[in-house]
């Protein structure tokens, strides 16, 4: 079952890292089209979240997968804010919780005891 499950975080952190390079690329293989406008940002996002999934199925490593994600996902919104290409209602809302986030699982992963 290990060796599933390594196996399995190695396939969604490749997949992941596809997204992340070459969205466009990935939405032709998998969908048959290629990926543009706001498909390439949504794309990158899931591939954030594939990479931390990778992580988080390594034994051992489940906070340290939501915590990449979490940092990374933080940063990588902020971009697109700071660029003005995409800014939504919603867009600093999401990277305030997410930093927040961060912060916390951070803690965690520092072996710190966090009381919400």
């Amino acid at each position: 079952m290990k060796k599933v499950l390594i196996l399995a975080a190695l396939s969604e952190a490749a997949t992941g890292a596809a997204l992340l390079l070459v969205p466009a690329l990935v939405g032709r293989l998998l969908l048959g089209e290629e990926l543009t406008g706001m498909a390439i940002p949504v794309a990158r996002v899931a591939g954030i979240a594939l990479v931390g999934l990778g992580i988080a199925c390594w034994p051992g490593t489940a906070m340290a997968g939501m915590l990449t994600y979490s940092a990374a996902v933080t940063l990588y919104l902020t971009y697109l804010g700071f660029t003005g290409g995409s800014t939504g209602i919603l867009l600093w809302p999401a990277v305030i919780l997410h930093v927040i986030l961060t912060v916390l699982l951070a803690r965690v992963v520092h072996g710190e005891r966090i009381t919400l």
